[in-house]
């Protein structure tokens, strides 16, 4: 099995087991990380493309952060005494592969990551109202969650997982509940800075 996601601008093939660098991520040695872009997956015959994306994920653990070899830039002015050099180098996270579409690896390389992983869960009083609701609304319509800005298929499929699908769900979150799926999901501060509740209770005053 092996897919193609895409992270910081660019498109990495990759399988489980690999070890790959990519553009600086903000995550420290021995992190878990989730990578969402994912574009294809194939799996012998069978191939999944996206439009663009697909709702699977990709798992790595970071490995190192470094920085790439020195690059030499110089400018020269023939006949003008005139000559530039400077110097660059590219800051990297070499990743592990261990997981693609929800099929782990038999056993990780690594021994960070090798750690037992935590089963998604909202924080805070709202987590056992989520459940509540999820249960007694099992066989009602959810909310289109995607009509909350900067919320796509792909995080509407994260949530639904945590048992999130109602606007009420999210107008309820506590500053621990949206702290608690920050953590999750790896958002780092999107959902306050999307205003995610701000526009849940705006879409529940429309429909009453």
């Amino acid at each position: 099995m092996y897919a193609v996601v895409k992270t910081g601008g660019k498109q990495y093939r990759v399988a489980v087991g690999d070890k790959l660098k990519v553009e600086s991520l903000n995550a420290e040695e021995g992190d878990k990380v989730t990578l969402d872009q994912v574009l294809m997956i194939g799996d012998g015959d069978k191939v999944e493309v996206g439009t663009p994306t697909l709702n699977s994920t990709v798992e790595a653990t970071v490995i190192s952060n470094g920085r790439g070899p020195k690059l030499r830039i110089v400018k020269f002015r023939r006949r003008q005494n005139s000559r530039t050099r400077t110097g660059h180098r590219q800051n990297f996270t070499e990743l592990e592969i261990i997981k693609i579409g929800g099929k782990a690896a038999g056993k990780p390389a690594s021994k960070t990551a090798s750690k037992p992983e935590k089963a998604p869960q909202v924080k805070g009083e709202a987590a056992a109202k989520a459940e509540a609701d999820s249960k007694a609304k099992a066989d009602s319509t959810s909310d289109d969650l995607t009509r909350i800005s900067g919320v796509g298929p792909v995080i509407v499929g994260k949530l639904e997982a945590m048992g999130i699908t109602t606007f009420q769900q999210i107008a309820d979150f506590t500053e621990e509940d949206i702290v608690g799926v920050d953590e999750e999901l790896n958002f780092k501060g999107r959902i306050e800075r999307d205003e995610w509740v701000k526009q849940a209770k705006k879409f529940l005053k429309k429909e009453d």
